[in-house]
């Protein structure tokens, strides 16, 4: 019930409801857009090191977008660049699902769609998330990353559920299709948001956008507490997040099973996101979230163990929905962290950073995923993986006290 007050409290306010069902349908529409893509990857190609290069593509462009992308978030309307990266992101699914349709589809130019894909998404990403201090009060600001981490989990447990049973169907265009439609409506609706100019716009220009760019990076890793728990993030999405990005292959071969279960896993690990967010979202304070940021990694790393080293699909599914709950504890409590801390003039550019770490990171362990699944298997490096990740928690379980006093306490900002 503690949980359902916090999250009504944020929901309480108009530019809020407006925001997260906005959210909620687009979202959807991406899960959908994942899970068909991955599954027309594997149909082209039957490769897992080719479905981990559609997932590279996709994900990879925040290395080099996300940063530019974050100083433009900064210094542009952030309304205005919300509603058009959008908008691309929208018509490059439609054209997606219209070469599937046509039968003009082909492994290279699903890449380069979907390169285009992630610019658009690595633009969507910080000047969206920088708007979220400007829709509710400060006092709700914790609410409200925990409510935009539950609709994002909310939508990967509706969008394979109906992604699955269409592609066993239909094929997967009309999934990708439902994708461009749930942009179109995301699109259309941020304008009615009501924000105020100092939200719409961290600053204006002081230097050139290059110049910028590089403040902010520098800015995040001279911070005490944003540059250790960004790396942290980043070395364990690294190891652990590819697991999710390549699922094809492990439905396939693991747990000889087709398109519909590629959809029940997907969906455990949305179910399991949500329970723990809405765990999250109930303590409704920022002491303790650093702790639940390094603890939750551990989490991740366990049950992704024991994912790997199944072939009993039930287990599989109880593992994916431990993978889901953990995940989203880290990603929750670091995204909090990261709004707590940062400088309003520079909380573009640190989201940015979090959105390069949530998408490129996972996408280059997905890249090695692959390519050392055609070779060992998918369970020995994954393991691998694993192991390293351990001693990830424990340099992050050393350096807690000082990360915490940095981004928990009002000296962090």
């Amino acid at each position: 019930m503690a949980s359902l007050g916090t999250l009504s409290r944020a929901l309480s306010h108009r530019n809020a409801r407006i925001f997260f069902g906005a959210s909620l349908t687009a979202w959807t529409g991406l899960w959908m857009h994942r899970i068909a893509v991955s599954w027309l990857a594997w149909e082209l190609t039957g490769s897992a090191f080719w479905v981990g290069v559609v997932a590279f593509c996709d994900l990879a462009p925040a290395v080099v977008v996300s940063p530019i992308a974050g100083a433009i978030a900064d210094r542009a309307d952030r309304l205005r660049l919300t509603m058009l990266s959008q908008a691309a992101i929208g018509l490059n699914a439609a054209l997606i699902a219209t070469l599937v349709a046509l039968g003009a589809m082909n492994i290279w130019v699903l890449l380069v769609l979907e390169v285009v894909g992630g610019i658009a998404a690595s633009f969507a990403q910080p000047a969206r998330q920088s708007l979220m201090p400007g829709l509710v009060p400060r006092a709700d600001l914790p609410a409200a990353v925990a409510l935009n981490s539950l609709t994002f989990n909310v939508a990967r447990f509706i969008g394979p559920a109906l992604a699955g049973p269409i592609i066993a169907v239909a094929g997967v265009w009309p999934a990708i299709a439902a994708n461009a439609a749930a942009y179109l409506v995301a699109t259309l609706t941020t304008p009615m948001l009501r924000v105020e100019a100092a939200a719409r716009r961290g600053h204006a220009a002081t230097a050139s956008l290059l110049g910028e760019t590089l403040d902010g990076i520098r800015y995040a890793a001279h911070h005490p507490g944003l540059g250790p728990i960004l790396a942290f993030a980043a070395v364990s999405a690294l190891l652990l997040r590819g697991v999710q990005e390549i699922l094809p292959p492990f439905v396939e071969r693991a747990f000889g099973r087709g398109a519909e279960s590629l959809a029940v896993l997907t969906a455990a690990f949305g179910v399991g996101a949500l329970i723990s967010g809405l765990a999250v979202a109930a303590r409704g304070r920022m002491e303790g979230t650093t702790r639940l940021a390094v603890l939750g990694v551990l989490g991740l790393a366990l049950s992704t163990a024991g994912f790997a080293a199944t072939g009993w699909f039930a287990f599989g599914v109880l593992c994916a929905a431990l993978m889901g709950a953990a995940g989203s504890v880290h990603g929750i409590s670091v995204q909090t962290l990261a709004q707590n801390a940062s400088d309003p003039a520079m909380r573009g550019r640190v989201l940015s950073l979090w959105g390069l770490i949530t998408r490129a990171f996972p996408a280059l362990g997905a890249l090695i995923l692959g390519a050392a699944g055609e070779v060992w298997g998918l369970a020995l490096p994954t393991l691998a993986a694993v192991a390293l990740s351990l001693l990830v928690v424990a340099w992050g379980m050393a350096r807690l006290p000082r990360m915490r006093d940095a981004l928990e306490t009002p000296q962090g900002r």
